[in-house]
């Protein structure tokens, strides 16, 4: 039985190390704080109890000690326990009363080290807290004392003579006190200055001015937020990389199946997107009897759902078939099991599939396809003098959606017609005409328009490549930057 005080990282869930990942993915409990992020928190198991510890100014969900008491109680009855904290446990986190709360009951626990915001956040403002020739050493000091206390327990003289960096970490709000003890100590009110809120996050903001001037221009700016001070804030001039990514502070909604969301999701946010899953539809698989496909002659794949349903365990038994797929997002998922799709058409639509296939007379045709998708590909297949077989692998049905949240996001996008249908019924009525929809392909465009929603851009290609490209051209066009 071990109580681990694992490091979540500054913000971004890719910053956690791969020990504490590990650690949460086959956890038994989780105590997490506010600053942990939510996606990091889904990775442990279903079974595993989950604790909301979060804290901030004015509202605790549990008091340190509650938190202390928790982590005993937890580490006496079970095998595996994260406490998962935000930034590094041990600098400024706390950790440390927590590990000396286990140590005095002997509960068995293990720290493992997160990646700090006190220089993680600088970084993704493109600020350096060391740089030869300009910072030689950083000082890391808290920006939130306990108020109950008579007087400050920090050397503020000694702070505004220090050569170098200083970081202040939280205390946004105490900024402009400060900064004003930093000057009356000594400091030159010019020196340069620098404020990140939400850093490593979509919402990352940052403002920069001198000392003297940064608690007015940082007002209104979102805790939690970090104050750099010294030189090494006008780098940020040459190195900002993070804010400047084409999608940085942009709400982009996905609605494709969950299952299928997380490679769109990726790249968006790759891009500086703050992405909204609103699924609209989840895929539920229909029973079906394994088909003899050495029967056929040829087998069309309509979606990466029906590769993953009806391709064999062994390829072998494809020889002869001619594989086909829609697109190059299902020839993808083909070729992931080791096979080449024999015929994949320029547009991923039924009418560019049907002409791609050519002479079909004759032939017998295994086409695998949801329940309710278009008829335009049997249909045009069966008049070819093609025998065809239909293959309903799975369906698509509704899941419930943050309508307000989808209402004020800057984009949406669409990956298909059942999509479209289900979002819109998800919605209640409301007024989608304003919305500002980005479609993978015409059919999902067509029915975008019959529910009164003129798309800003479609996908070309037809796949999640072209998706993405759409995004990028319709932020382009419709805001000013």
């Amino acid at each position: 039985m071990t109580v681990h005080l694992v490091g979540a990282g500054p913000g971004d869930p890719g910053l956690i190390t791969v020990r504490g990942r590990e650690l949460v993915e086959r956890c038994d409990a989780i105590v997490y704080d506010r600053l942990a992020d939510p996606r990091l928190v889904a990775l442990a198991p279903a079974g595993a109890e989950r604790h909301d510890a979060g804290k901030r100014p004015g509202e605790h969900a549990m008091t340190q000690e509650r938190i202390n008491a928790l982590l005993v109680e937890l580490g006496r009855r079970l095998e595996t326990v994260v406490r998962l904290k935000g930034g590094d446990p041990f600098i400024f986190g706390r950790g440390g009363e927590e590990a000396l709360a286990l140590e005095s009951a002997g509960i068995p626990f293990e720290v493992v080290p997160g990646v700090s915001s006190a220089h993680a956040v600088p970084a993704y403002a493109g600020i350096p807290v060391t740089q030869r020739g300009v910072a030689a050493q950083v000082t890391f000091v808290t920006g939130h004392e306990d108020p109950a206390k008579p007087e400050s327990a920090l050397d503020w003289s000694s702070l505004a003579a220090t050569p170098g960096t200083l970081v202040f970490l939280m205390g946004v709000g105490a900024l402009e006190e400060n900064a004003r003890r930093l000057i009356a100590h000594g400091m030159a009110a010019d020196t340069p200055a620098a404020v990140i809120s939400h850093g490593t996050g979509p919402d990352q903001r940052t403002v920069t001015a001198p000392l003297a001037r940064i608690a007015e221009a940082a007002a209104g700016l979102p805790a939690p937020a970090i104050t750099v001070v010294g030189e090494v804030a006008r780098m940020r001039e040459h190195l900002a990389w993070f804010e400047r990514r084409p999608l940085h502070g942009r709400r982009v909604v996905v609605t494709r199946a969950r299952a299928q969301a997380s490679a769109l999701r990726a790249r968006l946010e790759q891009l500086g997107a703050a992405v909204l899953e609103a699924p609209a539809i989840a895929i539920e698989a229909l029973p079906f009897e394994p088909p003899d496909l050495s029967r056929f002659d040829v087998l069309v794949l309509t979606s990466a759902n029906g590769v993953e349903r009806v391709l064999p365990a062994d390829a072998r038994a494809l020889a002869g078939v001619t594989v086909a797929a829609i697109g190059s997002g299902t020839a993808d998922a083909i070729a992931a099991h080791g096979i080449v799709a024999d015929v994949v058409p320029e547009r991923a639509v039924g009418e560019a599939l049907l002409e791609a296939l050519g002479d079909v007379a004759g032939k017998h045709v295994l086409v695998a396809v949801a329940e309710g998708a278009r008829d335009v590909l049997p249909e045009g297949l069966a008049a070819r003098g093609a025998e065809v077989t239909l293959l309903r692998t799975y369906r698509t049905v509704p899941e419930p959606v943050d309508a307000d949240a989808v209402l004020a996001s800057d984009l949406v996008t669409f990956t298909s017609s059942s999509t479209v249908a289900n979002l819109v019924a998800a919605m209640d009525g409301r007024d989608l005409s304003g919305l500002r929809a980005v479609s993978i392909g015409p059919v999902t465009s067509a029915s975008l328009r019959e529910a009164g929603i003129e798309p800003v851009a479609e996908a070309d290609p037809h796949d999640v490549a072209g998706l993405v490209e759409a995004v990028l051209d319709a932020a382009g066009r419709v805001f000013a930057w």
